[in-house]
């Protein structure tokens, strides 16, 4: 039977569920490690873990850059993003902001360089440069850099024995207890025999493991969540995926994704507060709001830019 579905989310954020056969790799894929017979939904387990930490970032173009050179321009680009923690203290209970920290980066093309004049000790651009030209090579490398410092931050809480939820698909594979949480659905990984069971679903529920990434460099389990029953939605209503390194034992990813599991469902967010509800949880809204508010104004930032420019070009002008 056909039926239409509104989806949940603002449209301005997408879909969270945009399917793109051509990112599907089924060799790549063992639906097997967990459940060998037929899938049925699993319900998550709480092992009363103490401390949970939500890892995100936030990015914002503050300014495109042209820098003039004897070859001819050069394009480039300013930004700000900030990473940082919230640390959910179960034993108290209490949440409370951490390591968060803002970093600027100037990003120019054609393997080029230069310096960023500041306005102030506040405002300071750090000066990389990647090969091509294109806008969007740009902005990847700046988002890279953002993605990279996620990942350092997550590896360093769960190192420091707290559980993380990392907003995002993971960067670092190594054997902690930090969970990759992706809320929009690219690469359908399941075939045709297991997916169904995804739209069966209930809240704090979950798919059995499978392993992506079978045979190459980056494999990790994974597996699927609903968070909510979200009134009026569709099969893949509230669903997230959330995934692993493979470099832990699979009974310990099997704990670790029973807990995910039976603890997100309580800190999903409803759709009077978030636009992305309920995947976006209520403490990365609260960390994305704060990290915000911590790169500064942007109308500030880009007149501050401009102004420093400006004094520096003249500066060099008059002792030439």
């Amino acid at each position: 039977m056909t039926q239409l579905y509104v989806e949940g989310w603002a449209p301005e954020y997408g879909s969270p569920y945009e399917a793109d056969d051509d990112l599907a790799d089924p060799d790549k894929v063992d639906e097997s490690v967990e459940e060998a017979g037929p899938w049925e939904p699993r319900p998550g387990h709480d092992d009363g873990v103490d401390r949970i930490a939500f890892v995100d970032g936030v990015r914002r173009i503050d300014a495109r850059l042209m820098l003039e050179t004897e070859n001819g321009p050069v394009p480039g680009i300013c930004g700000s993003f900030g990473v940082g923690a919230v640390v959910w203290d179960r034993s108290i209970p209490r949440s409370d902001l951490t390591h968060a920290r803002v970093e600027r980066l100037a990003v120019f093309g054609h393997g080029t360089a230069a310096p960023v004049p500041s306005a102030d000790d506040l405002i300071r651009y750090r000066s990389v440069s990647v090969p091509d030209q294109d806008a969007g090579a740009l902005i990847q490398r700046f988002h890279g850099e953002m993605r990279k410092a996620e990942g350092e931050l997550s590896e360093e809480i769960a190192r420091e024995g707290t559980f993380v939820i990392a907003d995002g698909p993971l960067n670092d594979l190594s054997a902690t207890e930090k969970v990759g949480y992706v809320k929009t659905h690219r690469a359908p990984y399941l075939s045709p025999g297991t997916a169904p069971v995804v739209g069966r679903l209930k809240a704090a529920e979950r798919t059995p493991l499978f392993l992506i990434g079978a045979g190459t460099p980056y494999p990790r389990y994974s597996w699927y969540l609903r968070l909510a029953s979200v009134l009026g939605g569709h099969s893949w209503s509230g669903v997230v995926r959330a995934e692993v390194s493979s470099h832990l034992p699979l009974d310990h990813a099997a704990r670790i994704a029973d807990r995910t599991t039976a603890l997100l469902p309580a800190v999903a967010s409803e759709p009077h507060v978030d636009p992305r509800a309920p995947q976006n949880l209520v403490p990365i809204g609260a960390l994305e709001k704060d990290l915000r508010r911590r790169l500064g104004d942007p109308g500030f930032i880009y007149r501050s830019l401009r102004s420093a420019v400006k004094r520096a070009t003249v500066a060099a002008e008059g002792a030439a």
